[in-house]
């Protein structure tokens, strides 16, 4: 292998776990927030994890407001709003609690919080982040209550531009939260098939991460023990929500699978991206249900990864067809559908979503090239449930 120049960058300061949550007051003060906002979404603001966490700030003397009108896709106009709530209550800090779509959410206010431009302006297209004004971006402290996204240790976020029907990433260095408490408590009261879900759009981060070109061994390492960790932890997280010791180690993979992503993601994330718009559907559904289609698509450029992998699981036959079978058997395990159809995701606008997926930010990142027709057909694959359709 030729020795490339790259540039590597790795995350935060991440206080990990069982009670940690004990400690916001002082995370707050560690940081200089004297009245944060705490965004959540709008399910988990009637939830106890978030009475008790708000309890903790108000016995500790900081004051706060709280922001939940954040949908399961976190739209712009979520922001936009959050961001005037921010700016009218004279806030100097956010408290991001919740999974991916909270965390997305807050950590976009944050950006936004002391802009003039559109939020679009700031889409993860060429040097757009740096026409952001760094000063007036607000500290972030980021509490994940799912293993799945990985949001807590990302500079980036995944918002709805309702107008254009379409996911964008938003990015700056700067919303890389300031600091994560990382406490597998918060994940014990998550329902089986949402820890399923999540569980999934962790090992896709891993896995794309690992089969995306370019030179970065540090992520791949990050990667593959991501991949280990959760497909050994997540059928019991499953089994038994009360597992604390399964629920830490999916809530440390998913870090450390988002960890891993900076390398690139690839076409699952990218026709996800385009589903969720759509069809409003489940972030990590769609993944989970994309995975073995896009393994499948990308055969010829990833089998020497998947040969290591296999070895890595200790499966006979190491290769690609191998680790397929092993997320199917997987999948079936947590009761994941085998095709798009079974979600009621509808065929009527494949070349759409071919189109959309080709100028995602994840598609330069594929394993290999990809066009838009290629897109297309994983999409339709993936909607009848074919996988020798690729």
């Amino acid at each position: 292998m030729i020795i490339q120049n790259t540039n590597w960058n790795f995350p935060t300061s991440i206080w990990f776990g069982p009670g940690r949550i004990k400690e916001l007051v002082k995370a707050c003060e560690h940081l200089g927030i004297q009245n944060p906002l705490f965004v959540t979404d709008e399910v988990l603001i009637n939830l106890d994890i978030v009475k008790s966490t708000t309890e903790l700030l108000r016995s500790g003397g900081i004051k706060f407001n709280m922001y939940s009108n954040v949908q399961g896709n976190p739209t712009g106009s979520n922001v936009t709003e959050g961001v005037d709530f921010y700016n009218v209550n004279e806030h100097d800090g956010v408290i991001a609690f919740g999974g991916g779509s909270a965390l997305d959410a807050a950590k976009t206010i944050a950006l936004m919080s002391g802009q003039a431009r559109s939020i679009w302006d700031f889409e993860d297209v060429g040097d757009n982040w740096s026409r952001a004004d760094v000063n007036s971006i607000a500290p972030i402290i980021a509490i994940p209550t799912t293993a799945g996204t990985g949001s807590e240790v990302g500079r980036a976020a995944v918002i709805l531009d309702e107008e254009a029907c379409s996911k964008k990433i938003i990015f700056h260095p700067k919303m890389l939260p300031s600091l994560i408490i990382s406490d597998p408590e918060l994940t014990l009261g998550l329902p089986s098939n949402i820890t399923a879900w999540t569980g999934m759009d962790a090992l896709v981060h891993a896995m794309e991460a690992y089969c995306a070109p370019g030179y970065h061994p540090m992520a791949d390492g990050i990667a593959i023990e991501a991949i280990r960790m959760i497909t050994k932890n997540l059928p019991i997280a499953v089994a038994d929500g009360q597992n604390l010791e399964a629920r830490g180690q999916m809530l440390t993979a998913s870090s450390m699978a988002a960890v891993a992503f900076q390398k690139g993601l690839g076409s699952i994330h990218s026709v996800a991206h385009q589903l969720g718009a759509i069809y409003n559907i489940q972030h990590g559904l769609v993944n989970s249900i994309l995975l073995p289609y896009g393994l499948k698509q990308n055969t010829l450029a990833i089998e020497e990864r998947m040969v290591h992998l296999s070895i890595v699981l200790g499966l006979d036959t190491p290769g690609t067809s191998t680790i397929i079978n092993y997320i199917l058997d997987l999948r079936n395990q947590l009761n994941i559908p085998h095709s798009l159809k079974e979600v009621d995701i509808t065929s009527d606008r494949a070349k759409e979503v071919g189109e959309k997926a080709f100028k995602d930010p994840s598609t330069p990142t594929n394993a290999k090239p990809v066009n838009a027709r290629d897109l297309e057909n994983l999409f339709m694959a993936a909607f009848e449930g074919k996988l020798e359709n690729l």
